[in-house]
């Protein structure tokens, strides 16, 4: 009736699976790659400017800073110079600059603030607007991009409209992009002319085309790039004052682009932010255009990696977490989810760092934590009703035992009763040979050595219950373990003398030790029993005891058929027999040594085995004295 209850339950498990588990494995996985890849079609859909700005400004902070092209100079109207003028340069103090930077010959000098701010007398004015165009290129870069249509604004009033001015506008991530304030790109170009920064980096690397240039990427009728930034104070400006006074050697600014610009800290406007520092007044707008020219000449935007490989690395990274999350342990799963992550940031930033190349990191590396979020409650789902299988198992596994142990404990009292009677009667007619002829004796020995075996199994299963159920507890008493061998050796005299086997005894004198009397003869019998059975015929059996290093050691030495080396290791589990024993007419339960273990272990002591087929075996007991 059990076991059909048993095999009812387990067929209804398999029916609930072949119902809502109805997919083969390959379909399985291919819905989960679709989701994977569904994710990074979703992800790569939402733009992330601000999270993947981040991660830009965290390369190009911690990135290796690359040198300068050495042809840009900066000259700024600093506190300095306010401190020696005790005012703002006029216009006289202006056209004694370029007067001074003509006698260097630079290449080009290019105002970054508005010259129509310079005060002074007109002749002043007129006379630095003048000297600058004494100038082979003078320029002003400014902070504007005008519409076709509205080139006017690129004119300045008199008397400054003899200075050419150009587009060199400031960009920041204000209402655009990351919506930081932070300045990360600049305009190459508009409606296809070219600003101020190519039209100078042109006159030293030599590139005439935006296709000549890396890291150009449309927007809104403009070509851009992002700035290859150095750290602030890389373009030492010199001080306006020094410059204008001729405390600078001429030949500083020999065939350079020189820049003059202000870094007074009187406004904001002539401030940015950077990727290295969110402060208002993180760099001037002098050293900015001096990172731009120096990112054109060199050639240096970070070129930015398709939309396709961006795509292409989500889903990859999606399509591991999916499996990772369902197929692998928690732990093991977050150690690779880990190492994936530091893997592939450390992959991106070397990219950067050494070719400038700029692979987005904001998509994929969600994508983990989406997916994992995603697949966690169904991960969990699984988890619990797998755990709620095993309580099942479990404790259905338990009834059994428990059943089993009952069972055994039942027949074993219930086979006592009537085997003692068996054992009785044989005893009884034993006694009176002369009734019995030579075969009807034989009989009956073979009933009471039979009665016997079967006893001793019977009391092999008690001993594996009480084992089981945590029954058995040491009986501790002072005891003579010569004398108890001897009890042994004199019980399983008989065995020894039906087969002529000659049991020799070397016992020295030990002092007596705490043991359970029932156990260790238990332990004894079996191996001097089994030492009898397994001997051939007229050979010897050698029982031995003393005392080593604190240690009482007992040791039975046979001649029999030994053990092989496949099976010593595993002799002393339970029920075990050798091949070799099985298929001979010896009997056993493979309880013996299991039994003899777990007793000797109990005493905290240990058995152990040598043995080779055909030399015999060697078992060995030790015993602490002190137990």
């Amino acid at each position: 009736m059990y076991a059909s209850t048993v095999m009812a339950k387990g067929a209804g498990l398999l029916l609930k699976r072949s119902i809502f588990f109805p997919f083969k494995p390959w379909l399985i996985n291919a819905l989960r790659i679709a989701f994977a890849v569904s994710v990074a079609g979703v992800l790569c859909q939402i733009k992330l400017h601000y999270l993947e700005a981040l991660t830009y400004d965290f390369r190009m902070a911690y990135k290796p800073v690359a040198e300068t092209s050495g042809q840009v100079e900066t000259i700024a109207i600093d506190a300095k110079t306010l401190k020696e003028l005790q005012k703002d340069p006029d216009g006289d103090s202006h056209q004694k600059l370029i007067a001074e930077l003509r006698k260097s010959k630079p290449r080009a000098v290019v105002y970054v603030f508005d010259p129509t701010s310079i005060k002074g007398e007109l002749e002043e004015v007129q006379a630095f607007t003048d000297e600058a165009a004494k100038l082979d290129a003078f320029y002003y870069g400014a902070n504007l991009l005008p519409k076709q249509g509205h080139e006017s604004l690129l004119k300045l009033d008199p008397p400054f409209e003899t200075i050419p001015v150009f587009p060199a506008p400031k960009t920041s991530d204000l209402n655009i992009f990351a919506k930081d304030g932070v300045t990360r790109r600049f305009i190459f170009s508009f409606d296809g002319f070219p600003t101020l920064h190519p039209l100078l980096a042109r006159t030293y690397n030599g590139l005439q085309h935006e296709e000549d240039y890396n890291g150009l990427f449309e927007f809104i009728g403009t070509k851009q790039a992002y700035i290859h930034f150095r750290p602030t104070g890389t373009y030492k400006a010199h001080s306006f004052v020094d410059v204008m006074e001729g405390k600078v050697k001429t030949k500083q600014f020999h065939d350079k682009i020189v820049m003059v610009g202000k870094d007074t800290l009187e406004t904001t406007k002539d401030y940015l932010r950077t990727p290295f520092s969110r402060n208002i007044v993180a760099m001037t707008n002098l050293e900015m255009h001096a990172n731009i020219l120096d990112t054109l000449i060199l050639n240096q935007s970070p070129l930015l990696s398709p939309k396709w490989q961006d795509f292409l690395l989500t889903a990859l990274i999606s399509i591991l977490t999916v499996f990772v999350v369902l197929t692998l342990r928690p732990t093991k799963g977050i150690l690779i989810l880990g190492a994936t992550v530091s893997g592939f940031s450390l992959f991106c930033y070397l990219l950067f760092a050494v070719f400038d190349i700029w692979v987005e990191m904001t998509h994929p590396l969600l994508s983990i934590f989406i997916c994992y979020y995603f697949f966690i409650p169904y991960r969990l789902i699984i988890e619990n009703r797998r755990s709620w299988e095993y309580y099942q198992k479990n404790k259905l596994l338990t009834q059994v035992e428990e059943l089993k142990s009952n069972f055994l404990r039942m027949m074993s009292h219930d086979l006592k009763t009537p085997l003692a009677r068996i054992q009785g009667m044989a005893d009884i007619v034993l006694r009176d040979k002369v009734r019995l002829n030579q075969d009807q004796q034989k009989a009956v020995y073979t009933i009471a050595d039979s009665t016997e075996e079967l006893s001793e199994f019977i009391g092999s299963i008690l001993s594996l219950g009480r084992i089981e159920s945590k029954e058995i507890k040491l009986n501790l008493k002072s005891k003579d373990v010569n004398d108890l061998l001897q009890k042994v050796i004199d019980k399983s005299q008989y065995l020894a003398n039906r087969k002529n086997i000659d049991i020799i005894t070397e016992f020295e004198p030990l002092f007596s030790v705490k043991a359970d009397e029932d156990l260790l003869k238990q332990v004894f019998t079996n191996l001097v029993e089994n030492a009898i059975k397994y001997s051939p015929d007229e050979s010897k059996i050698l029982v031995t005891t003393e005392e080593v290093d604190g240690k009482m050691v007992v040791q039975v030495a046979d001649q029999g058929r030994g053990i092989s080396e496949a099976d010593l290791d595993n002799v002393f589990e339970k029920f075990y027999r050798t091949k070799d024993v099985v298929n001979s007419d010896v009997g056993g339960s493979g309880l013996g040594l299991f039994l003899a273990k777990y007793f000797v272990e109990l005493h905290h002591g240990d058995i152990e085995v040598e043995s080779q087929p055909g030399q015999g075996s060697t078992f060995t007991v030790s015993l602490p004295m002190d137990v």
